[in-house]
């Protein structure tokens, strides 16, 4: 059997770039193969699904801003209805004179390339959130168009349906091996399907991205970080249209109608097994709750309903990722270690390697410097808003 593409992992990265390429190059041969189709355990099913513009580099505000145009106009592209979008917008908050320097000289940037961002004083803060506490914080920046959370699944199905329409075919299925002639991508050994012939790979397997890299003798900085996430109620504080609040003592909490949703990033953050899904619950009562008490005293009876445990593809040189042809193997392409913002990337990131796959270039956002010889020379892209 002869595919064109042969696309590792097929959860949202996988299936924009499946998307994509049927779209710009029909009756293109491609093949997706994923080892999970119900998701049990993909970051896609469990993210936050989170969209924002506020990065303090180009690229990802760009990346950004046409995934939430592709968002909010999702039918004129896929066979699907309107994706739900809440469009409350994100609230970075800061707590020194030297992150609210920061953060003006970020929303500039956005500001520059289109964004409707809004850097708050702490009396302005105070205008727009009276049920908080600012008397420790310096500034603010608001995110008033474009930013927000949506339906991830409602995405996922939709760019898989129309893909496949456009003649793709998705597995359920696993790689064992992938085959090399001449330097070049020449087969792939899957558990089912057997042997196949590809022309290219595309990596899009999350987590899981350093493990397929190894059978081409190739090592990738990519690797499962834990996140453990709370669905709380907080019945004397009800702000159904309250921002994703990013707040500096170390957590990040949104409304999902009258309750929420909060996490934070585990003091002891490192690698772990692909299949440890054991929620640290006590990071709840230990760290979040008295920070978010101290941020609003209206959080003063809280009750965990439930929560849940999702991996971040953790990029561990810059924690932006990695796209693009690999220098060292003649057809195999990276899309990996998003780091946690895969699912608003997607989109755009899906777009720019079809692209590249197609065309040979970027002919829409220039995703250039997410290339992998930084990865290679251990030079960091630096973002510096990550969450």
């Amino acid at each position: 059997m002869q595919y064109d593409v042969l696309i590792i992992g097929g959860a949202i990265t996988g299936s924009a770039v499946a998307y994509w390429l049927t779209r710009l190059s029909p009756g293109l041969r491609v093949l997706v193969v994923e080892r999970d189709m119900q998701y049990r355990y993909a970051s896609t099913a469990l993210s936050v699904a989170s969209i924002r513009q506020q990065f303090t580099t180009a690229v990802n505000i760009k990346i950004s801003q046409f995934g939430a145009e592709f968002l909010k106009s999702a039918p004129e592209y896929l066979d699907c209805d309107p994706i739900p979008f809440h469009e409350n917008g994100y609230l970075f908050l800061s707590s020194t004179e030297d992150a609210a320097r920061h953060l003006s000289k970020a929303a500039s940037l956005q500001n520059k390339l289109g964004a409707e961002t809004i850097f708050l004083s702490p009396n302005e803060l105070v205008s727009r959130f009276p049920w908080m506490q600012f008397d420790d914080i310096t500034s603010g920046s608001f995110g008033s168009s474009n930013e927000g959370w949506f339906d991830n699944m409602s995405l996922l199905h939709a760019f898989q349906k129309t893909a496949k329409q456009q003649g793709c075919d998705f597995i359920q299925d696993d790689v064992q091996a992938i085959q090399t002639k001449n330097k070049m991508i020449s087969r792939a050994v899957l558990s089912k399907k057997g042997v196949i012939s590809v022309g290219a790979v595309v990596n899009a397997a999350g987590t899981n991205a350093a493990n397929i890299l190894k059978m081409v003798g190739l090592d990738l900085p990519v690797e499962p970080r834990k996140r453990t996430v709370f669905f709380i109620d907080a019945p004397h504080a009800r702000f159904p249209d309250a921002p994703l609040i990013i707040d500096p003592a170390g957590y990040y909490i949104r409304p999902e109608g009258n309750q929420w949703i909060c996490a934070t990033v585990p003091s002891n953050d490192r690698a772990v097994a692909l299949d440890d899904f054991t929620a640290d619950y006590n990071q709840f009562e230990d760290s979040i709750w008295p920070k978010l008490y101290r941020r609003s005293s209206l959080f003063d009876a809280v009750k965990v309903l439930r929560y849940w445990v999702g991996h971040y593809a953790f990029n561990v040189l810059d924690q932006n990722a990695i796209v693009g042809p690999h220098p060292k193997l003649k057809g195999l392409f990276l899309a990996n270690g998003f780091s946690g913002h895969g699912l608003q990337q997607a989109p755009a990131v899906g777009r720019g390697l079809a692209e590249m796959l197609v065309f040979g270039e970027y002919r829409s956002i220039d995703l250039s410097c997410l290339n992998v010889n930084r990865i290679l020379s251990k030079k960091p892209f630096r973002e510096d808003a990550i969450v």
